[in-house]
Protein backbone atom coordinates (compact mmCIF):
# COMPACT_ATOMS: atom_id res chain seq x y z
CA UNK A 1 0.00 0.00 0.00
CA UNK A 2 1.38 3.39 -1.00
CA UNK A 3 1.61 6.43 1.26
CA UNK A 4 -1.40 8.02 -0.47
CA UNK A 5 -3.46 4.82 -0.25
CA UNK A 6 -2.77 4.51 3.47
CA UNK A 7 -4.10 8.03 3.97
CA UNK A 8 -7.30 7.57 1.98
CA UNK A 9 -9.19 6.39 5.05
CA UNK A 10 -7.95 7.51 8.47
CA UNK A 11 -9.49 7.82 11.93
CA UNK A 12 -8.54 9.93 14.93
CA UNK A 13 -9.77 8.73 18.33
CA UNK A 14 -10.29 11.52 20.85
CA UNK A 15 -10.52 14.00 18.01
CA UNK A 16 -12.16 16.78 20.02
CA UNK A 17 -9.49 16.75 22.73
CA UNK A 18 -6.52 19.07 23.07
CA UNK A 19 -4.12 16.67 21.36
CA UNK A 20 -6.61 14.95 19.08
CA UNK A 21 -7.80 18.20 17.52
CA UNK A 22 -4.26 19.17 16.59
CA UNK A 23 -3.52 15.76 15.14
CA UNK A 24 -6.76 15.91 13.18
CA UNK A 25 -5.92 19.37 11.81
CA UNK A 26 -2.47 18.33 10.61
CA UNK A 27 -3.76 15.11 9.07
CA UNK A 28 -6.74 16.76 7.39
CA UNK A 29 -4.45 19.32 5.75
CA UNK A 30 -2.04 16.60 4.60
CA UNK A 31 -4.89 14.53 3.14
CA UNK A 32 -6.48 17.52 1.41
CA UNK A 33 -3.11 18.54 -0.04
CA UNK A 34 -2.62 15.05 -1.43
CA UNK A 35 -6.09 15.22 -2.96
CA UNK A 36 -5.23 18.45 -4.77
CA UNK A 37 -2.24 16.97 -6.58
CA UNK A 38 -2.93 16.08 -10.24
CA UNK A 39 -1.91 12.45 -9.79
CA UNK A 40 -4.55 12.00 -7.08
CA UNK A 41 -7.48 13.60 -8.89
CA UNK A 42 -10.56 11.44 -8.46
CA UNK A 43 -9.31 9.73 -5.31
CA UNK A 44 -11.35 10.11 -2.16
CA UNK A 45 -9.83 10.95 1.22
CA UNK A 46 -11.83 10.36 4.40
CA UNK A 47 -10.80 11.39 7.91
CA UNK A 48 -13.08 10.19 10.70
CA UNK A 49 -13.04 12.56 13.69
CA UNK A 50 -14.23 10.24 16.46
CA UNK A 51 -15.12 11.51 19.91
CA UNK A 52 -17.71 10.70 22.58
CA UNK A 53 -18.72 14.38 22.87
CA UNK A 54 -21.09 15.84 20.22
CA UNK A 55 -20.48 19.27 21.72
CA UNK A 56 -16.74 18.75 21.46
CA UNK A 57 -17.04 17.77 17.81
CA UNK A 58 -19.07 20.89 17.09
CA UNK A 59 -16.35 23.04 18.63
CA UNK A 60 -13.76 21.03 16.72
CA UNK A 61 -15.20 22.01 13.36
CA UNK A 62 -15.03 25.70 14.26
CA UNK A 63 -11.43 25.23 15.41
CA UNK A 64 -10.56 23.51 12.12
CA UNK A 65 -12.16 26.24 10.05
CA UNK A 66 -10.25 28.99 11.86
CA UNK A 67 -6.93 27.17 11.74
CA UNK A 68 -7.20 26.10 8.10
CA UNK A 69 -7.83 29.72 7.11
CA UNK A 70 -4.54 30.71 8.77
CA UNK A 71 -2.74 27.87 7.01
CA UNK A 72 -4.25 28.78 3.63
CA UNK A 73 -3.22 32.41 3.96
CA UNK A 74 0.40 31.29 4.25
CA UNK A 75 0.44 29.19 1.09
CA UNK A 76 -1.68 31.01 -1.46
CA UNK A 77 1.06 30.75 -4.09
CA UNK A 78 0.99 26.93 -3.90
CA UNK A 79 -2.80 26.88 -3.80
CA UNK A 80 -2.97 28.99 -6.99
CA UNK A 81 -0.98 26.28 -8.75
CA UNK A 82 -3.23 23.54 -7.38
CA UNK A 83 -6.38 25.38 -8.44
CA UNK A 84 -4.94 26.57 -11.78
CA UNK A 85 -7.68 24.74 -13.71
CA UNK A 86 -10.45 26.51 -11.76
CA UNK A 87 -11.41 29.59 -13.77
CA UNK A 88 -13.95 30.54 -11.10
CA UNK A 89 -11.24 31.04 -8.45
CA UNK A 90 -9.68 34.42 -9.17
CA UNK A 91 -9.13 36.35 -5.97
CA UNK A 92 -7.05 35.05 -3.06
CA UNK A 93 -10.09 35.01 -0.80
CA UNK A 94 -11.90 32.76 -3.30
CA UNK A 95 -8.98 30.34 -3.30
CA UNK A 96 -8.72 30.41 0.48
CA UNK A 97 -12.43 29.72 0.92
CA UNK A 98 -12.25 26.84 -1.54
CA UNK A 99 -9.29 25.33 0.30
CA UNK A 100 -11.11 25.59 3.63
CA UNK A 101 -14.03 23.76 2.01
CA UNK A 102 -11.75 21.04 0.63
CA UNK A 103 -10.01 20.42 3.95
CA UNK A 104 -13.22 20.34 5.97
CA UNK A 105 -14.84 18.14 3.33
CA UNK A 106 -12.31 15.44 4.20
CA UNK A 107 -13.42 15.37 7.85
CA UNK A 108 -16.33 13.24 9.09
CA UNK A 109 -17.19 14.08 12.74
CA UNK A 110 -18.79 11.04 14.40
CA UNK A 111 -19.41 9.59 17.85
CA UNK A 112 -19.60 6.00 16.61
CA UNK A 113 -16.41 3.93 16.88
CA UNK A 114 -17.59 1.80 13.96
CA UNK A 115 -16.39 4.56 11.63
CA UNK A 116 -12.84 3.31 12.23
CA UNK A 117 -13.63 -0.17 10.97
CA UNK A 118 -12.77 0.80 7.39
CA UNK A 119 -9.63 2.80 8.14
CA UNK A 120 -6.09 1.88 7.16
CA UNK A 121 -4.51 4.20 9.72
CA UNK A 122 -5.78 5.10 13.19
CA UNK A 123 -4.41 7.82 15.45
CA UNK A 124 -5.21 7.30 19.11
CA UNK A 125 -5.25 10.42 21.29
CA UNK A 126 -7.40 9.44 24.27
CA UNK A 127 -6.35 9.82 27.91
CA UNK A 128 -3.18 8.25 29.39
CA UNK A 129 -5.05 5.12 30.38
CA UNK A 130 -3.57 1.83 29.25
CA UNK A 131 -6.76 -0.19 29.75
CA UNK A 132 -8.84 2.29 27.76
CA UNK A 133 -6.34 2.34 24.91
CA UNK A 134 -6.25 -1.46 24.75
CA UNK A 135 -10.05 -1.70 24.87
CA UNK A 136 -10.54 0.78 22.04
CA UNK A 137 -7.79 -0.51 19.75
CA UNK A 138 -8.58 -4.20 20.23
CA UNK A 139 -12.26 -3.50 19.63
CA UNK A 140 -11.50 -1.77 16.36
CA UNK A 141 -9.02 -4.42 15.27
CA UNK A 142 -11.53 -7.22 15.77
CA UNK A 143 -13.89 -5.47 13.36
CA UNK A 144 -11.44 -4.11 10.81
CA UNK A 145 -10.32 -6.41 8.00
CA UNK A 146 -7.69 -3.98 6.66
CA UNK A 147 -4.95 -4.82 9.20
CA UNK A 148 -4.69 -1.13 10.06
CA UNK A 149 -1.73 0.60 11.65
CA UNK A 150 -2.19 2.31 14.98
CA UNK A 151 -0.28 5.45 15.97
CA UNK A 152 -0.73 6.11 19.67
CA UNK A 153 -0.03 9.55 21.08
CA UNK A 154 0.75 8.20 24.55
CA UNK A 155 3.47 10.10 26.38
CA UNK A 156 4.05 7.50 29.07
CA UNK A 157 2.57 4.01 28.50
CA UNK A 158 5.06 1.48 27.04
CA UNK A 159 3.98 0.67 23.49
CA UNK A 160 4.71 -3.05 23.72
CA UNK A 161 2.15 -3.43 26.52
CA UNK A 162 -0.62 -2.00 24.33
CA UNK A 163 0.64 -4.08 21.41
CA UNK A 164 0.59 -7.33 23.40
CA UNK A 165 -2.73 -6.79 25.18
CA UNK A 166 -4.54 -5.63 22.03
CA UNK A 167 -2.85 -8.36 19.93
CA UNK A 168 -1.65 -5.91 17.29
CA UNK A 169 1.55 -7.79 16.32
CA UNK A 170 3.81 -5.06 14.98
CA UNK A 171 1.04 -2.77 13.70
CA UNK A 172 1.35 -0.13 16.42
CA UNK A 173 3.95 2.48 17.23
CA UNK A 174 4.25 5.48 19.50
CA UNK A 175 3.88 8.76 17.65
CA UNK A 176 3.99 11.29 20.45
CA UNK A 177 3.13 14.79 19.29
CA UNK A 178 4.03 17.60 21.66
CA UNK A 179 1.39 20.05 22.80
CA UNK A 180 -0.02 21.78 20.83
CA UNK A 181 0.55 19.50 17.82
CA UNK A 182 -0.18 22.22 15.28
CA UNK A 183 2.61 24.40 16.69
CA UNK A 184 5.14 22.10 18.31
CA UNK A 185 7.68 20.69 15.87
CA UNK A 186 8.77 17.70 17.94
CA UNK A 187 7.48 14.14 17.67
CA UNK A 188 8.88 11.23 19.66
CA UNK A 189 8.82 8.01 17.64
CA UNK A 190 8.67 4.80 19.66
CA UNK A 191 8.75 1.38 18.03
CA UNK A 192 8.71 -2.12 19.50
CA UNK A 193 10.66 -5.23 18.57
CA UNK A 194 7.74 -6.23 16.35
CA UNK A 195 6.99 -2.91 14.63
CA UNK A 196 7.15 -3.42 10.86
CA UNK A 197 9.68 -1.54 8.77
CA UNK A 198 6.84 -0.35 6.54
CA UNK A 199 5.00 1.30 9.45
CA UNK A 200 8.17 2.99 10.63
CA UNK A 201 9.02 4.29 7.15
CA UNK A 202 5.48 5.60 6.73
CA UNK A 203 5.75 7.40 10.09
CA UNK A 204 8.99 9.06 9.01
CA UNK A 205 7.49 10.19 5.70
CA UNK A 206 4.34 11.50 7.38
CA UNK A 207 6.44 13.44 9.93
CA UNK A 208 8.63 14.87 7.17
CA UNK A 209 5.59 16.06 5.22
CA UNK A 210 4.30 17.73 8.39
CA UNK A 211 7.74 19.36 8.82
CA UNK A 212 8.18 17.70 12.20
CA UNK A 213 11.43 16.87 13.94
CA UNK A 214 11.53 13.17 14.80
CA UNK A 215 13.46 11.92 17.82
CA UNK A 216 13.49 8.15 18.39
CA UNK A 217 12.97 6.86 21.91
CA UNK A 218 13.26 3.34 23.20
CA UNK A 219 10.09 1.76 24.52
CA UNK A 220 10.36 2.62 28.22
CA UNK A 221 7.62 4.24 30.31
CA UNK A 222 7.71 8.04 29.98
CA UNK A 223 10.12 7.90 27.03
CA UNK A 224 12.53 10.86 26.80
CA UNK A 225 10.27 13.88 27.31
CA UNK A 226 8.35 12.78 30.36
CA UNK A 227 11.34 10.75 31.49
CA UNK A 228 13.12 14.05 32.06
CA UNK A 229 10.19 16.32 32.92
CA UNK A 230 8.66 14.08 35.61
CA UNK A 231 11.97 13.69 37.43
CA UNK A 232 12.73 17.39 37.03
CA UNK A 233 9.32 18.29 38.47
CA UNK A 234 9.72 15.87 41.36
CA UNK A 235 13.12 17.38 42.19
CA UNK A 236 11.57 20.87 42.24
CA UNK A 237 8.77 19.71 44.54
CA UNK A 238 11.22 18.01 46.89
CA UNK A 239 13.53 21.04 46.91
CA UNK A 240 10.58 23.26 47.82
CA UNK A 241 9.70 20.99 50.72
CA UNK A 242 13.31 20.88 51.90
CA UNK A 243 13.70 24.65 51.59
CA UNK A 244 10.51 25.19 53.58
CA UNK A 245 11.78 23.05 56.46
CA UNK A 246 15.39 24.27 56.49
CA UNK A 247 14.51 27.97 56.31
CA UNK A 248 11.36 27.65 58.40
CA UNK A 249 9.20 29.36 55.81
CA UNK A 250 5.75 28.45 54.48
CA UNK A 251 5.78 25.95 51.65
CA UNK A 252 4.08 28.39 49.29
CA UNK A 253 7.02 30.78 49.67
CA UNK A 254 9.47 27.97 48.91
CA UNK A 255 7.42 27.09 45.82
CA UNK A 256 7.64 30.72 44.70
CA UNK A 257 11.44 30.64 45.06
CA UNK A 258 12.01 27.33 43.27
CA UNK A 259 9.70 28.40 40.47
CA UNK A 260 11.76 31.62 40.15
CA UNK A 261 15.00 29.60 40.13
CA UNK A 262 13.84 27.50 37.21
CA UNK A 263 12.78 30.47 35.12
CA UNK A 264 15.21 33.25 35.99
CA UNK A 265 18.34 31.39 37.08
CA UNK A 266 18.13 28.36 34.76
CA UNK A 267 16.88 30.51 31.86
CA UNK A 268 13.72 28.59 31.01
CA UNK A 269 10.57 29.85 29.26
CA UNK A 270 8.54 29.43 32.45
CA UNK A 271 9.00 28.31 36.04
CA UNK A 272 8.78 24.61 36.82
CA UNK A 273 5.54 24.95 38.80
CA UNK A 274 4.05 26.98 35.97
CA UNK A 275 4.93 24.10 33.64
CA UNK A 276 3.29 21.60 36.00
CA UNK A 277 0.17 23.79 36.00
CA UNK A 278 0.25 24.05 32.20
CA UNK A 279 0.42 20.28 31.76
CA UNK A 280 -2.01 19.78 34.64
CA UNK A 281 -1.33 18.79 38.24
CA UNK A 282 -3.64 15.84 37.67
CA UNK A 283 -1.84 14.81 34.48
CA UNK A 284 1.60 15.01 36.13
CA UNK A 285 0.42 12.92 39.06
CA UNK A 286 -1.13 10.36 36.70
CA UNK A 287 1.95 10.07 34.48
CA UNK A 288 4.13 9.52 37.54
CA UNK A 289 1.77 6.71 38.58
CA UNK A 290 2.06 5.17 35.11
CA UNK A 291 5.86 5.34 35.13
CA UNK A 292 6.55 4.35 38.72
CA UNK A 293 5.92 0.57 38.46
CA UNK A 294 8.63 0.33 35.78
CA UNK A 295 11.34 1.98 37.90
CA UNK A 296 13.58 -0.26 39.99
CA UNK A 297 15.89 2.32 41.57
CA UNK A 298 13.67 5.33 42.31
CA UNK A 299 10.22 6.29 43.57
CA UNK A 300 8.47 8.70 41.25
CA UNK A 301 5.82 9.85 43.69
CA UNK A 302 4.91 13.10 45.41
CA UNK A 303 2.69 13.40 48.44
CA UNK A 304 2.25 17.10 47.66
CA UNK A 305 0.71 16.27 44.28
CA UNK A 306 -1.65 13.89 46.09
CA UNK A 307 -2.65 16.70 48.45
CA UNK A 308 -3.31 19.08 45.59
CA UNK A 309 -5.55 16.51 43.95
CA UNK A 310 -7.38 15.84 47.23
CA UNK A 311 -8.15 19.56 47.39
CA UNK A 312 -9.32 19.63 43.78
CA UNK A 313 -6.48 21.83 42.51
CA UNK A 314 -5.76 20.44 39.05
CA UNK A 315 -4.36 23.16 36.78
CA UNK A 316 -4.56 22.58 33.02
CA UNK A 317 -6.25 24.86 30.51
CA UNK A 318 -9.75 26.12 29.83
CA UNK A 319 -11.26 25.38 26.41
CA UNK A 320 -10.22 28.91 25.41
CA UNK A 321 -6.59 28.02 26.08
CA UNK A 322 -6.42 30.22 29.18
CA UNK A 323 -4.46 28.78 32.10
CA UNK A 324 -6.38 27.29 35.02
CA UNK A 325 -5.14 27.83 38.57
CA UNK A 326 -2.87 25.12 39.97
CA UNK A 327 0.10 25.57 42.26
CA UNK A 328 -0.10 29.16 41.03
CA UNK A 329 -3.08 31.44 40.57
CA UNK A 330 -3.05 33.42 37.34
CA UNK A 331 -4.42 36.85 36.51
CA UNK A 332 -4.39 37.62 32.78
CA UNK A 333 -1.99 34.72 32.34
CA UNK A 334 0.53 36.01 34.88
CA UNK A 335 1.31 34.46 38.31
CA UNK A 336 -0.39 36.39 41.10
CA UNK A 337 -0.57 34.00 44.06
CA UNK A 338 0.69 30.61 45.29
CA UNK A 339 -1.54 27.88 46.75
CA UNK A 340 -1.14 27.24 50.49
CA UNK A 341 -1.99 23.62 51.30
CA UNK A 342 -2.52 24.51 54.98
CA UNK A 343 -5.13 27.24 54.50
CA UNK A 344 -6.35 25.67 51.23
CA UNK A 345 -6.30 29.09 49.65
CA UNK A 346 -4.04 31.25 47.49
CA UNK A 347 -1.65 33.77 49.05
CA UNK A 348 -0.71 36.82 47.01
CA UNK A 349 2.87 36.87 45.74
CA UNK A 350 3.02 40.59 46.57
CA UNK A 351 2.94 39.68 50.28
CA UNK A 352 6.31 37.87 50.26
CA UNK A 353 8.09 38.31 46.92
CA UNK A 354 10.49 40.94 48.20
CA UNK A 355 11.44 38.93 51.30
CA UNK A 356 11.92 35.75 49.25
CA UNK A 357 14.00 37.55 46.63
CA UNK A 358 16.21 38.95 49.39
CA UNK A 359 16.67 35.48 50.80
CA UNK A 360 17.70 34.14 47.39
CA UNK A 361 20.26 36.89 47.05
CA UNK A 362 21.40 38.92 44.09
CA UNK A 363 21.61 37.45 40.59
CA UNK A 364 24.92 38.06 38.78
CA UNK A 365 25.00 41.02 36.40
CA UNK A 366 25.65 38.59 33.56
CA UNK A 367 22.10 37.26 33.89
CA UNK A 368 20.40 36.57 30.56
CA UNK A 369 16.71 36.23 29.72
CA UNK A 370 15.29 33.18 27.97
CA UNK A 371 13.68 35.14 25.14
CA UNK A 372 16.90 37.02 24.45
CA UNK A 373 18.71 33.70 23.94
CA UNK A 374 16.46 32.53 21.13
CA UNK A 375 18.41 32.64 17.85
CA UNK A 376 21.24 34.52 19.56
CA UNK A 377 24.50 33.53 17.85
CA UNK A 378 26.43 34.23 21.06
CA UNK A 379 24.04 32.20 23.20
CA UNK A 380 26.56 29.61 24.39
CA UNK A 381 29.10 32.25 25.44
CA UNK A 382 26.48 34.34 27.23
CA UNK A 383 25.06 31.32 29.06
CA UNK A 384 28.53 30.09 30.01
CA UNK A 385 29.44 33.47 31.49
CA UNK A 386 26.21 33.63 33.51
CA UNK A 387 26.41 30.07 34.80
CA UNK A 388 30.10 30.48 35.70
CA UNK A 389 29.15 33.51 37.78
CA UNK A 390 26.35 31.53 39.40
CA UNK A 391 28.83 28.80 40.37
CA UNK A 392 31.18 31.41 41.83
CA UNK A 393 28.44 33.09 43.89
CA UNK A 394 27.76 32.21 47.50
CA UNK A 395 24.17 33.53 47.32
CA UNK A 396 21.58 30.95 48.30
CA UNK A 397 19.66 31.28 45.04
CA UNK A 398 22.79 30.78 42.96
CA UNK A 399 23.77 27.66 44.89
CA UNK A 400 20.27 26.18 44.66
CA UNK A 401 20.16 26.91 40.91
CA UNK A 402 23.53 25.26 40.28
CA UNK A 403 22.40 22.15 42.16
CA UNK A 404 19.18 22.17 40.14
CA UNK A 405 21.16 22.43 36.89
CA UNK A 406 23.38 19.52 37.94
CA UNK A 407 20.35 17.42 38.79
CA UNK A 408 18.76 18.20 35.42
CA UNK A 409 21.97 17.14 33.71
CA UNK A 410 22.14 13.91 35.72
CA UNK A 411 18.56 13.06 34.74
CA UNK A 412 19.45 13.45 31.06
CA UNK A 413 22.58 11.32 31.40
CA UNK A 414 20.61 8.59 33.17
CA UNK A 415 18.09 8.46 30.33
CA UNK A 416 20.99 7.50 28.07
CA UNK A 417 22.63 5.06 30.49
CA UNK A 418 19.24 3.40 31.07
CA UNK A 419 18.91 3.10 27.28
CA UNK A 420 15.72 5.16 27.13
CA UNK A 421 17.38 7.67 24.80
CA UNK A 422 19.83 6.57 22.12
CA UNK A 423 22.28 9.36 22.88
CA UNK A 424 22.81 12.71 24.59
CA UNK A 425 21.89 14.68 21.47
CA UNK A 426 18.42 13.12 21.45
CA UNK A 427 17.83 14.14 25.06
CA UNK A 428 18.93 17.68 24.35
CA UNK A 429 16.85 17.89 21.18
CA UNK A 430 13.70 16.86 23.05
CA UNK A 431 14.22 19.49 25.75
CA UNK A 432 15.26 22.18 23.28
CA UNK A 433 12.47 21.51 20.79
CA UNK A 434 9.68 20.00 22.86
CA UNK A 435 10.10 22.12 25.99
CA UNK A 436 11.65 25.21 24.36
CA UNK A 437 14.63 25.23 26.71
CA UNK A 438 17.43 27.63 25.75
CA UNK A 439 20.02 24.84 26.09
CA UNK A 440 20.08 21.08 26.50
CA UNK A 441 20.19 19.68 30.05
CA UNK A 442 23.30 17.64 29.29
CA UNK A 443 25.94 20.32 28.83
CA UNK A 444 29.25 21.65 30.14
CA UNK A 445 27.67 24.55 32.03
CA UNK A 446 27.18 22.59 35.25
CA UNK A 447 30.34 20.44 35.36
Amino acid sequence: MTYEERLQNVSVLGAAGKMGSGILLLTAVEMADLGLKPENKGKSFVLNAIDVSPEGLSGLMKYLRDQVRKIAEKKTVWLRKMYADRADLIENYDIIDEYIFDVLNVVRPVTNMAAAHQSHLIFEAVSENQSLKVKLLSGIDQNNDNNPWYFTNTSSVPIHLIEEEANLKGRILGFHFYNPPAVQRLVELITTDQTTDEAREFALTYAKNLRKIIVPSNDFAGFIGNGHFMRDALYAIQQSETLSKEKNIPLYQAIYMVNKLAQDYLVRPMGIFQLIDYVGVDVVQFIMKVMNPFLDDEDLHSGLLDQMMDYGVKGGQHSSGAQKDGFIQYVKGRPSAIYDVNSKDYVSIDDYAEACDTMLGSIPDTQVAWKAMLRNKKKDDLLAAFFNDLKASDAMGAQLAVNYGKRSKAIGEKLVSDKVAHNIDDVNTVMLTGFFHAYGPVNNFFD
